[in-house]
């Protein structure tokens, strides 16, 4: 008979005293290490936005915060500026390439969304996921630009609560596409595009998870999908907020340029008595969301093509497993998720020799 001793769980050393901060955001910067940071003003059907970035944020991001301001998403936006319109249109170069004066003024032509689901079928497929290198890891979640744009992040983008958070709780972000959602297939009812058990899933782990969805789109696509799906009228569990592709931050990695991530310290920042890194954990199929807090992630296997996977894909009954043997830990991030599998396979083996 095998021994009742629970397996041991995959875990990695924790980060060193350098290069993490005993509280829920990044330490204050140093006068050295704080980026210039720009007013610029927005004119767009006849009205001004102020917009602040900073010299070393990208175009993308400068698009971005243009999107919070006026609704109209990024690939929508054309911006005029004298002798600079062909640069702008390239979202990696850094404004502090741009010989942009102070107190910026310029002009964007674009137009708001009004048909949601025709934009994410329009919007370009991110299929060619890439793996970074542990120092290239560290050096982006800990460079001082990065840690500005999350304080910034903490400061301008609200996170508005569907549900109280439950003391107690740890905490379970969620993706939505490809994640929970199969958004690229084509269906009558979107139902038929929903990952199996997806209902079950979120029933069994709201006993010992709060609950947030956090989409790389529109906060009216969220809003839309999850209302169809039933996610947030379910009577057996409650989901905490949405959080939509406002709430990412753009970085730069010297393999793979600039790209966007989603920092969980904007969660962390907003409700410190509650979570933390140390009770959190994030579901995505895209690794490279989890760069500014790499101990959190778990890669979920896509769920693509929903009619002819529907039938077999038991990824969320399985992960159910690994969240509830998990849920007793007093600190997930010195986990390895990247063995959740083994885990789990090693607790039902203990279970059936008990």
């Amino acid at each position: 008979m095998e021994s009742s001793t629970p397996p041991s769980l995959p875990s990695v050393p924790p980060p060193s005293s350098s290069s993490s901060s005993s509280g829920p955001l990044p330490p204050a910067l140093d006068a050295e290490d704080r980026v210039e940071e720009l007013t610029l003003v927005v004119k767009w059907s006849g009205r001004e936005y102020t917009v602040r970035v900073c010299g070393d944020d990208s175009v993308a991001e400068l698009k971005r915060r243009i999107c919070e301001a006026t609704n109209v998403l990024p690939k929508r936006q054309k911006l005029l500026y004298p002798k600079l319109a062909t640069k702008l249109s390239d979202d990696s170069i850094l404004l502090c390439h741009l010989p942009l004066k102070p107190s910026v003024k310029m002009t964007m032509i674009g137009t708001v969304e009004d048909d949601i689901i025709v934009d994410q079928v329009d919007a370009p497929e991110v299929i060619d996921d890439f793996e970074l290198g542990q120092d290239e890891v560290t050096d982006i979640k800990d460079k001082a630009v990065n840690k500005q744009k999350l304080r910034r992040c903490v400061n301008q983008y609200k996170i508005e609560l569907l549900n109280p958070c439950r003391k107690g709780k740890k905490l379970l972000v969620l993706d939505i596409d490809y994640t929970l959602f199969d958004h690229r297939s084509t269906a009558e009812n979107p139902l038929e595009l929903m990952r199996p058990y997806l209902h079950e899933f979120l029933s069994a782990v709201y006993a010992e998870y709060d609950i947030i969805i956090w989409s790389a789109t529109s906060m009216k696509w969220v809003e839309l999908k999850m209302g169809q799906l039933g996610v947030l009228s379910n009577p057996n569990y409650k989901i905490t907020a949405l959080l939509d592709h406002l709430a990412m931050i753009t970085v730069q990695s010297d393999s793979h340029g600039i790209f966007e991530c989603k920092p969980l310290g904007l969660i962390w920042g907003q409700f410190p008595e509650v979570y933390n890194s140390k009770n959190t954990i994030m579901f995505d199929d895209l690794r490279r969301n989890f760069v500014m807090n790499p101990q959190n992630g778990l890669i979920i296997k896509p769920f693509r093509k929903a009619h002819l996977n529907r039938g077999t894909d038991q990824e969320l009954m399985k992960l159910t497993r690994y969240l509830l043997a998990i849920a007793e830990l007093d600190d997930l991030s010195l986990l390895d998720h990247g063995y959740w599998e083994s885990y789990t396979e090693d607790s039902t083996k203990r279970r059936r020799h008990r």
